[in-house]
């Protein structure tokens, strides 16, 4: 179902930001980049080759709002049939204004990270003191503005025991969606940090059990499984799941082309590539939307069509992103593997 275009196309806008968050996948700096696309660059390279498209566009960082040209590159996607969101992180630099002038260019909802129910717990996580209660009033601006909110939350052993609470400040702040990010080791991210595969598989299936109770819609990024827990659990589901490089691009700041942010294989630039032949074509991005070739048991496991493993975290623990995804618990019927190759696998290796 994505083998013409991607269903969501991430673009890193900038990787400046004025947070020091302990887990940033882009290793965030102070200033920008003048290897950043331009405006005009983006426009040409990016959205008029998605134009048959109705792909979400997601702007993100870095900081976003560290660009003055972001209410043009969002009506320039929104005028080419896009769906344009944005990632800001809580600054200064998220205004009234600027959100006025956002939603008037055709923003369709804005995602604020939020990874600790209290002050004490997010600031400690993002590194800045006061950015909980920035975070608070940039969501009432938000709500005053009518635009839709997405609340994005990094899971890791630093906010574990806080994700109870936190799911009820989620459903406090009026969001239509709870983005739930597990943390995978990139940028400044540490293996050190994650929770281990039996801990996120609880947290997953915790997730579907709350999902029965609160209004929001609950996502997870970088956690497949949930979506095999739900089928587990008698919820049918498409099989066109959308997952790094199937139905999934990321354009980095300087146009570099990657499966997704958390999976740092490049595939070609657009500033030299067609982004869309890159996504069609490249052989990385084409071995990734054929589960059945995934080494070991993600290769044969029946919920690979709905699943198909973090491909993520199968290349920051093995180096290889068609290996089995080492963090999930879940063992698949062995005599469904007819493979030589998952037989012979030497990377995976299932953590406990």
């Amino acid at each position: 179902m994505f083998e013409t275009y991607p269903a969501v196309v991430i673009w890193e806008t900038t990787r400046a930001c004025q947070l020091a968050c302990r887990h940033c996948r882009a290793s965030a700096i102070r200033h920008r980049n003048p290897a950043e696309l331009t405006a005009e660059e983006v426009t040409e390279y990016v959205l008029d080759p998605l134009k048959p498209s109705s792909a979400v566009f997601v702007l993100t960082g870095g900081d976003p709002m560290e660009r003055e040209d972001i209410a043009e590159v969002v009506a320039k996607a929104h005028e080419r049939g896009l769906r344009p969101s944005i990632t800001p992180s809580a600054t200064a630099l998220v205004t009234y204004q600027r959100l006025a002038e956002l939603k008037s260019a055709g923003l369709v909802s804005c995602a604020f990270s939020l990874d600790g129910s209290s002050a004490q717990v997010h600031d400690r996580f993002r590194g800045i003191r006061g950015t909980f209660d920035l975070t608070m009033k940039k969501i009432h601006d938000l709500h005053q503005l009518r635009i839709p909110l997405q609340i994005n939350t990094t899971v890791s052993l630093y906010n574990r025991d806080d994700l109870l609470l936190l799911s009820r400040k989620v459903e406090e702040l009026e969001a239509f969606r709870w983005s739930v990010f597990f943390l995978i080791p990139v940028g400044r991210a540490k293996s050190r940090d994650m929770l281990g595969p039996r801990e996120q598989e609880e947290v997953l299936e915790w997730l579907w059990q709350i999902q029965q109770q609160v209004p929001y819609e609950i996502k997870t990024t970088e956690a497949p499984q949930y979506r095999r827990i739900q089928n587990q659990q008698g919820l049918p589901l498409s099989k066109s799941a959308v997952w790094d490089g199937n139905g999934f691009v990321f354009i980095a700041h300087n146009g570099d082309i990657y499966p997704s942010g958390f999976l740092p294989l490049a595939a070609g630039n657009v500033r030299t590539d067609s982004l869309i032949d890159v996504y069609r074509n490249n052989p990385l991005f084409q071995g990734l939307r054929h589960p059945d070739s995934f080494y070991g048991k993600c290769g044969y496991c029946e919920f690979n069509t709905v699943c198909a493993g973090s491909r993520a975290r199968a290349y920051a623990i093995t180096g290889n992103p068609l290996e089995s995804d080492p963090f999930c618990p879940y063992i698949p019927d062995p005599r469904r593997d007819t493979s030589d190759k998952n037989k012979i696998s030497t990377k995976t290796k299932v953590i406990p």
